[in-house]
C-alpha cells in the first residue's frame, strides 16, 4: 500500500463484510474490527450480510470503490467462483473461495485462506510434520483439510465417511491435490482417533458419540468448530491428555490472512485478533 493510498484510506474508510446464510453468529466482524483498531484503520468498517446464493451476484455488482473485500462462508465458498476476474491456485485447488479483494482497478481476486489458516494454527501449536492423520467428515471443509494436509502429512491420510457417494469424492480430492488418501466408514471412526493427527470437520453433535473412545495417549485434534465449545470429543481429548486445537484457531489464523490482503497490511496483528475473538466467545458461552 502506497503512502497516498495509506492517507486516504485513513481520511475516507474503505468497506468489508462477511457474507453467508445464516450468518448471525460469525465472529469474523469482531476479529475485523480489532485488527483495524490495532492497524489504526480509522474509518474502515467490517459487517456481515445475510446472502444466499441467488442473491450473491447482486451484492458483488453492487460492490464500488469504497469495498476493499469481502469473506464468505457457506454456502457462498463455490457460488462466487463464477463471478470472479481471478482466483488464487490455493482457491482453485479446492474450488472454493473464502476471500474476495477488490482492486484499485474494480477487479475481483479471490483466494481460499482457510488453507493456510489451517497450517498456521497447527504450527502455532507446534505440529510442523505428521507420519499419517484422520478426517472425520466429507463436506467441503474436509476437502480444505486434505489441502492443508497436503503441506504437513508425510504419509496416507484416512477419511472417515457416511456413504459410498462421499467415498468417491474424497478419493477424488485426494488425486487432485496429491494426498494418498484411504477412505474407511464411518461405523469405524472410533479407529481414527489412533491417529497422529485427527481432523474433526463434521458438523455440531455429530462426533460427539466418539468421546468415549478416546485413546489414554492420544495425539493432536484439530476441532473445526468453536461453537458450541469445547465440543464433548475436544473435552475428552484434553482430559486425556492430547493437544486440541479448535476452530477459532482456524478463524483467527484466517482472518489474519483476509485482513493482510484486504489492507495491505502485513503481519496482521494476531494477538489482538485472538484476544478480542476470545473474549466475544466467552461472553456467549457465559
Amino acid at each position: 500500500m502506497t503512502d497516498q493510498q495509506d492517507q486516504r484510506d485513513h481520511r475516507h474508510g474503505r468497506r468489508a463484510a462477511v457474507l453467508g446464510s445464516p450468518i448471525a453468529h460469525s465472529l469474523s466482524p469482531v476479529l475485523h474490527r480489532a485488527a483495524y483498531a490495532e492497524l489504526g484503520l480509522t474509518g474502515w468498517t467490517y459487517d456481515r450480510f445475510e446472502v444466499t446464493e441467488d442473491r450473491l451476484p447482486g451484492f458483488v455488482d453492487s460492490l464500488d470503490a469504497g469495498w476493499a473485500g469481502l469473506s464468505l462462508t457457506m454456502p457462498l465458498k463455490r457460488a462466487v467462483l463464477p463471478l470472479l476476474d481471478e482466483v488464487s491456485d490455493t482457491a482453485a485447488a479446492v474450488e472454493a473461495v473464502n476471500t474476495v479483494v477488490r482492486t484499485a482497478d474494480g477487479r475481483l481476486l479471490g483466494d481460499n485462506t482457510d488453507i493456510p489458516g489451517m497450517v498456521a494454527a497447527l504450527r502455532e501449536r507446534g505440529v510442523e510434520r505428521v507420519a499419517s492423520a484422520a478426517v472425520l467428515g466429507a463436506g467441503a471443509t474436509a476437502s480444505a483439510a486434505l489441502a492443508a494436509l497436503g503441506r504437513i502429512c508425510a504419509g496416507e491420510v484416512t477419511v472417515y465417511v457416511r456413504s459410498a457417494a462421499r467415498a468417491a469424492e474424497m478419493r477424488g480430492w485426494g488425486e487432485r491435490l496429491g494426498v494418498p488418501v484411504r477412505t474407511a466408514d464411518w461405523a469405524d471412526a472410533a479407529a481414527a482417533l489412533t491417529a497422529p493427527l485427527v481432523v474433526a470437520t463434521t458438523p455440531a453433535g455429530t462426533a460427539d458419540a466418539l468421546a468415549d473412545a478416546v485413546p489414554s495417549a492420544p495425539g493432536t485434534l484439530f476441532d473445526v468448530l468453536y461453537e458450541p465449545w469445547p465440543t464433548p470429543l475436544a473435552a475428552a481429548w484434553a482430559e486425556r491428555g492430547g493437544a486440541v486445537i479448535g476452530g477459532l484457531d482456524l478463524l483467527i489464523h484466517q482472518a489474519v490472512l483476509q485482513v493482510e490482503q484486504m489492507t495491505g497490511r502485513a503481519p496482521g496483528p494476531l494477538a489482538a485478533m485472538r484476544a478480542a475473538g476470545e473474549s466475544a466467545l466467552a461472553a456467549r458461552t457465559a
